[in-house]
């Protein structure tokens, strides 16, 4: 599990393809490798990886056939900029929500605008998502925990704080910028929740509870 808090920017220094699997590896000189082990879970732009191989600025990892075609990850190649995040331990704060690492979909950047000291986003997503996206729910962005500021079709807009834009590669997209999007676990377990096969739980249920 991860927060979505981005602890570091690291760098793609090979995408070597092995048998249709690539093998990443991807420095940062702002983590504690020497802490870290093989096997370990790192979030790369919000997917979870497992590094296979760790160096003393960074680590390797295979990213399989499947991660490459329901992520942005093949886009990556030598010399982009990642955001990283270690997986979170029992006792850490949760500064943002709680994050699989498991990629939804790809997303779009369909506009980028001055907002005072801010960056506003417009981030189109597939339709059969967008469902579970919500103003002022959260969202995973390549790994950053954001707040949903505003909702229309399957497309909604996100304020980028200059912090999180300094620390994190959001600063460098432009429109058309192609995105990892994890949406809320809340969102996915309250559709099952309220599914046809599901029993004893239904919308008129929880709207009485107060939930809905």
């Amino acid at each position: 599990m991860f927060t979505g808090i981005i602890k570091a920017k690291g760098s793609v220094t090979a995408m070597d393809r092995q048998g249709g699997d690539v093998r990443m590896t991807v420095r940062a000189r702002d983590l504690p490798w020497e802490d870290y082990e093989i096997g370990e879970s790192i979030s790369v732009n919000g997917a979870c990886l497992t590094a296979v191989a760790l160096h003393e600025d960074g680590f390797d990892t295979d990213v399989s056939v499947e991660t490459l075609d329901v992520t942005a990850l093949g886009n990556l190649s030598v010399g982009s900029d990642v955001n990283l995040e270690p997986a979170m331990s029992l006792g850490d704060r949760l500064g943002g929500h709680l994050v699989s690492g498991h990629v939804d979909c790809v997303g779009n950047i369909t506009s980028r605008s001055a907002d005072a000291r801010s960056i506003r986003l417009a981030i189109e997503i597939p339709a059969d998502h967008a469902r579970y996206i919500a103003k002022k729910g959260s969202v995973c962005v390549d790994g950053v925990s954001l707040t949903i500021n505003e909702v229309s079709g399957n497309c909604f807009e996100l304020n980028i704080i200059p912090h999180t834009a300094a620390t994190t590669i959001i600063d460098g997209y432009t429109v058309g910028t192609i995105v990892n999007v994890e949406v809320d676990l809340l969102a996915r377990y309250l559709e099952r929740l309220i599914s046809k096969d599901s029993d004893g739980i239904s919308l008129d249920f929880l709207k009485a509870q107060g939930y809905a």
